[in-house]
């Protein structure tokens, strides 16, 4: 989850964390090592994030200055932009190369410190940052907001559901943009295949999600784990084998870790 994005942190820590996966895997530094690939250390996206950013629009003058001149060079100017692409994306592909090297020495840097340390010290310490991320131990799902108490949406957010609550999070931030916990949640369910609708108190919450099942299931058995019932006035739900065996768990973007070691949230749904 850390190497697919999914873990938001500064790159300092993701660099340590990285460091810290040497460690386990190949013990003190060694120019004799065998060594991952950059990918299989650090996630890609962010040296891409680094490196990209949205093109401003051009002013009107321009674009029509650029479409006087596509009518009237036609093929000749298509080319021109295909040419501009491929070198564009060529000097891209440069300089993630140079990111990449840049931030493998500096992952280097951070094993040579590790001497020493061993596997379990090592596992131990990368597991330790990784939970200092508020989110941890929820399973996050990709979904669109579609409406929400001021109307606003689409949005593109995780969703994040854990043991003690449900949180919305814009990706790649580590705080979330709000939580719920299962108290206030009055219902919850599908609204149809690709639609999840939950209501919090006086707010009805529309997600777009092709995991609209998935997210049904793990509530529910959150629900079940602390011996509640389902919430009141719930939707119609996808149907699944729900409360066949509450111990399988969806699979999210993150795995849901220490969930049994939480007790319910006051206000939590009861008898």
């Amino acid at each position: 989850m850390v190497l697919r994005g999914y873990v938001p942190t500064s790159e300092e820590t993701l660099q340590t964390l990285a460091a810290l996966r040497l460690q386990s895997l190949n013990s003190d530094f060694s120019t004799h090592a065998p060594f991952p690939r950059l990918e299989e250390l650090f996630p890609p996206r962010v040296l891409r994030a680094r490196l990209l950013a949205p093109c401003p629009e051009p002013p009107p003058k321009c674009r029509g200055a650029r479409l006087r001149a596509g009518l009237l060079a036609g093929g000749l100017w298509g080319h021109s932009l295909a040419k501009q692409r491929a070198e564009r994306d060529q000097r891209l592909r440069g300089r993630l190369r140079e990111e990449g090297a840049s931030t493998m020495a500096a992952i280097v840097e951070k094993w040579k410190l590790l001497q020493g340390m061993g596997r379990p010290e090592a596992m131990a310490a990368y597991v330790a940052l990784v939970r200092e991320w508020p989110g941890f131990g929820s399973t996050l799902f990709d979904v669109d907001l579609q409406v929400n108490s001021v109307g606003a949406g689409p949005q593109r957010l995780w969703l994040g559901i854990g043991a003690k609550a449900v949180s919305l999070y814009k990706p790649g931030e580590p705080e979330p943009l709000d939580s719920f916990c299962y108290g206030r949640i009055s219902s919850f369910g599908a609204s149809d295949s690709s639609t999840f609708r939950l209501s919090v108190e006086d707010q009805d919450l529309l997600f777009e999600t092709s995991q609209v099942e998935e997210i049904a299931q793990l509530l529910n058995t959150y629900l079940a784990s602390m011996g509640a019932h389902r919430p009141p006035q719930q939707q119609e739900v996808p149907t699944s084998p729900l409360g066949a065996d509450p111990t399988v768990q969806p699979q999210g973007l993150c795995p849901v870790a220490g969930s049994w070691q939480c007790p319910p949230p006051a206000g939590s749904f009861g008898s």
